[in-house]
């Protein structure tokens, strides 16, 4: 169990890849959605920020996950 620290390490690093590709992935199509339709920026603008709170909290739970296993070994 001498390197629960890197494991948690690597899988907190893997984490935050994935959320910030997933935002990414995010913010980019809804730039593209607004810029083919500008009159709906307002509906746009409302899911991508739900989207991205999902994406934020799977991320903020992955790296919970990782400093609790991190801290029982």
């Amino acid at each position: 169990m001498d390197l629960a620290w890197l494991a948690a390490g690597i899988g907190a690093g893997l984490v935050v890849i994935g959320g910030g590709l997933g935002i990414g992935k995010l913010a980019s199509s809804a730039m593209e959605a607004i810029g083919r339709q500008p009159e709906a920026v307002g509906a746009i603008r409302t899911s991508m920020i739900i989207a991205a709170a999902l994406i934020e909290g799977l991320s903020f739970f992955g790296l919970v996950i990782c400093i609790l296993l991190e801290l029982k070994a």
